[in-house]
Formats: C-alpha cells, structure tokens, sequence
C-alpha cells in the first residue's frame, strides 16, 4: 500500500502530525510532506484546522472510508499469496448477539477442518473501530450505526424487552415510560448497542437517564441478569438474553419501538462479503 495512505490513516487516528510522525518512524515535516502530497494528487483538503485542533474534512471522511477498504484489500491479497491451508475468519459482535445468536452459526463454520475462528465480543464503538483497522473481516451488530458508511446486510430482527424480578410489579406487564421514574436501572456501559438503544427511546419521548433513581453500569449480562433476578433494579435487553434466564420476567414500555435490527457489516468496496456468505450462507443453521 502506498506509505501516504498508511500516513493518513495514522493521522486519522492521531489527528496530532507529531504523534503520527513517532508511529510510522518519519520526521514530522516528512509526514506533513505526504498529507500535501495527497491533497494535490486528489485537488481536496483532507483535514481542517480549527484553532489549533486538526479535524478530518468532509472529503477525509470520503476519503478515509476507500483508504481503510484499500488496507483490508492489501491484507486479503497478502493471505491469498502466502496460501496458508488454515484460514482464520476475524468476526466481532456486539454482546447480545455473540452471548445468544451466534453459536449455531460458529458450529456450522468449524465443522470443516481447513477453517479457523477469532471471535472478539464487544461493543459497538470498540467493533467499529477495529473493523476499520482491518483488524476484523466483519462484524455484527445490534441497534444503529452509521449505514451509510459501510456495508451491511440484516440478519434478522429481535424485540427489545424490560426485565424484572418475577415478584416485580412490572413483570409480565406493558407499563408507560412515567412508570419508570424512581426505578433502579441496572444497564449495559456507554458505547453498548443496547444502551444506546434504550437512551435513543427515552429521548424520543422526552427523558433520559436522569429519570431513574440509580443508574449502575455493567459490562457483562451474566451479573446485570443476576442483580435484576434479584430484585435491585429494571434492564433492558434483547429478547434472546431474556429468555436465556429462568429466574427473569419480562414486561414492555407502551410507547417503545418492540423491535430492532441484527445487522452483518464490513467494509465498502471489499471481498469480505464472501467471509460473510461462507459464514451465514444457505448451508447454515437456522437460529
């Protein structure tokens, strides 16, 4: 690949000349030498000077996108060159899906021996970031991101539900957004599909977190079940991590959106849809 790219894509990431010119071993006027070099081959300017913040341009952006697609390229060709009899498939997924949905699929995928699996399960700012790193082949999300920045296929829809101890007033009810006021909500750390999710449908009906009388934060759904079974305080998750604890109820907001979309993204103008086919195609299981 060609070393201005690999320049830009570090100061994309810096947004600092002198800490990209420490990443990739050059002097900072060498670095700034190449950014202009770039900027007339392709008559733009890719970043903008705010006061003394540097900030990705409008065309950055554009250009940004083909430049991580470039990258992820140059390492497919790289892979198919070197010939290796095992292949290793790089797949992410936020934690609601690689914790309920994906084990039929990754069984599928490891019954034939000359295939491998690096499974990273995490959030959805995390997996977007690593996937434009080319640090990912694709990755599957819950919720909203960016569509128009990638591409993406749905893989299914899923309700969104409260849970609740089962003595819980709540439980097994449809309850208005007011209700919630003075609830303890146990949920999932910033940044999380499911949180985002859940703060964009209070917004909509104009509340936020401040609505409830403690807001704790937890990683993992395994101890935010736990303390909701036992009584401490409301979620708010996808249907399969419901289901998949007896010990929960379920209830439902009147006013919510009921369901939301599972969607398979990967990089533009990329062969990664073929890891996606091979992946979730007509041979695999339904779920």
């Amino acid at each position: 690949m060609d070393t201005r790219i690999s320049t830009f894509l570090s100061l994309c990431s810096t947004l600092n000349y002198r800490k990209t010119a420490e990443e990739v071993h050059l002097s900072q006027p060498a670095v700034t030498k190449q950014i202009q070099s770039l900027e007339q081959e392709y008559n733009t300017n890719l970043f903008d000077y705010k006061g003394r913040s540097l900030s990705l341009s409008e065309d950055g952006m554009l250009f940004k996108r083909f430049a991580e697609s470039q990258r992820y390229n140059e390492q497919e060709l790289k892979s198919e060159l070197a010939s290796k009899p095992l292949f290793t498939l790089r797949l992410g997924a936020t934690k609601s899906i690689g914790d309920s949905v994906l084990d039929a699929y990754l069984t599928s995928y490891l019954k034939q021996e000359n295939r491998n699996i690096s499974l990273l399960v995490e959030n959805t700012t995390v997996l977007l970031a690593r996937l434009e790193a080319a640090q990912l082949d694709f990755i599957v999300l819950e919720g909203v991101f960016p569509k128009k920045h990638y591409a993406y296929r749905l893989l299914r829809r899923e309700a969104f539900v409260g849970i609740c101890a089962k003595d819980h007033r709540f439980a097994g009810k449809s309850v208005p957004v007011h209700w919630l006021q003075g609830q303890n909500l146990i949920t999932r750390e910033p940044g999380s599909g499911t949180r985002n999710i859940f703060e964009q449908e209070l917004h909509s009906q104009g509340y936020d977190l401040s609505l409830f009388s403690r807001v704790t934060e937890i990683s993992s759904f395994q101890p935010l079940k736990k303390l909701v079974s036992s009584g401490l305080g409301i979620s708010f998750v996808y249907q399969s991590v419901a289901k998949s604890d007896p010990e929960l109820a379920q209830f439902s907001l009147s006013q919510m959106v009921t369901e939301h979309e599972f969607n398979i993204v990967w990089l533009k103008n990329t062969a990664a849809s073929r890891y996606v086919d091979a992946f979730f195609g007509f041979e695999s299981p339904d779920i």
